[in-house]
């Protein structure tokens, strides 16, 4: 390890596409508030099969946002940032967190700058499925590999995944984002008896995400009830004939995608969230934002057992099996029927997020990494 600058605070650079959503911008400033000098590198917007997300400026006190042209934009795998040379030039950062998968090209083009002038590498890894990618990929994952100093991975089970892959350098678990309990909180007052029980999907329309599990449940529920859904996908048009082919399409609503700032009022406006996610060859669930957005909110949550949702909801909310239609419905209905069960699983879940979840306890947890990297600030405090 080398020495930690003495005469000023840590100069750290991170790379980060997902900061373009405003609210997980909170994060940023409470990793500069607990004494790291930090510029975040974010696209002008970025693209995915919900449309255009375009930059947010919501929580950008205490550090520097620096908006960089992308190539490639929407390319998971291919897409990198111009002008990124310059700005490492510029900074000088002492270290540089890379938001992105050891296999991408913008990680390796972040890599080849920090080593060029003797910056720490920490890579942040979502990746929970043993995968092999074929060349160049599989290059340059190793290269990358080779060269960071620290890989943060979001659940056990990508940290797992590294390891099987053969990196032998520290790891930490640690979530990218938390969620603040301030904004996301319970509404002031409960639900009323005389309005119909809400369930809510919030999030991409894809097929791994299950909502056509969730609209099957729904069609065999009883009582007063009606479904939002919110997002945007290449499912929506087949997930509003499928609707209509079950005849509930006059009681469930599908609205676009929102911006981040108005997450809070949607989570107020139902009475549970249903994430029925699908393992698939590819992919699973990697965790679940919108499960600790409504545990916080006050909301009861029900989520498949797929990937890293059973470890996310814990005690705060319901775990079915995955593609179970029968299993959700039961859970739904029995929030239906029992409001009672359901300000008990509200309640425990605001209480998990406040001790597991947070953007403060995440920030605090990324620096003290930060920190390990030098000598004699393993088990600094902050």
């Amino acid at each position: 390890m080398t020495e930690r600058p003495s005469h000023r605070p840590l100069r750290v650079l991170m790379i980060s596409k997902a900061c373009v959503v405003g609210i997980y911008q909170k994060k940023l400033e409470d990793i500069a508030r607990l004494g790291i000098d930090l510029t975040v590198a974010v696209p002008p917007a970025w693209r995915d099969e919900r449309g255009e997300q375009a930059l947010e400026r919501v929580y950008v006190g205490g550090y520097d946002l620096r908006v960089l042209p992308i190539r490639f934009n929407g390319n998971f795998h291919l897409h990198v940032y111009r002008g990124l040379g310059r700005l490492f030039a510029d900074l000088k950062p002492d270290l540089v967190h890379i938001d992105e998968e050891p296999y991408n090209a913008a990680t390796w083009q972040a890599i080849w700058h920090a080593r060029r002038i003797g910056a720490k590498v920490v890579i942040f890894s979502w990746q929970n499925l043993l995968r092999h990618y074929p060349p160049p990929f599989s290059w340059g994952e190793r290269w990358a590999l080779a060269r960071c100093d620290l890989l943060i991975a979001g659940t056990d089970s990508a940290a797992d995944v590294w390891r099987a892959k053969g990196y032998s350098g520290p790891i930490r678990t640690i979530p990218q984002f938390g969620t603040d309990p301030e904004l996301f909180r319970p509404k002031p007052e409960p639900r009323t008896a005389d309005h119909p029980f809400v369930i809510g999907y919030f999030g991409r329309l894809v097929v791994e995400k299950g909502v056509h599990v969730l609209l099957d449940a729904l069609a065999q529920l009883t009582g007063a009830w009606r479904a939002l859904i919110v997002g945007g996908g290449p499912e929506l048009d087949r997930l509003k004939a499928m609707a209509a082919s079950l005849h509930i399409a006059d009681r469930v609503e599908f609205r676009p995608q929102v911006p981040s700032t108005e997450m809070p009022r949607l989570y107020h406006s139902i009475d549970v969230l249903a994430l029925p996610s699908l393992t698939r060859p590819n992919w699973k669930e990697q965790f679940g934002r919108v499960l600790v957005e409504a545990m916080a909110s006050g909301v009861p949550v029900i989520g498949a057992d797929s990937g890293a949702i059973p470890s996310v909801v814990g005690d705060g909310g319901i775990i079915v099996p995955e593609g179970s239609v029968s299993a959700l419905r039961d859970a739904i209905q029995s929030l239906i029927d029992l409001p009672e069960r359901g300000q008990q699983l509200a309640e425990k879940g605001r209480m998990r997020v406040i001790e597991h979840f947070t953007q403060q306890s995440v920030a605090r947890e990324t620096v003290l990494a930060y920190r390990a990297l030098y000598r004699d600030t393993a088990d600094e405090r902050v």
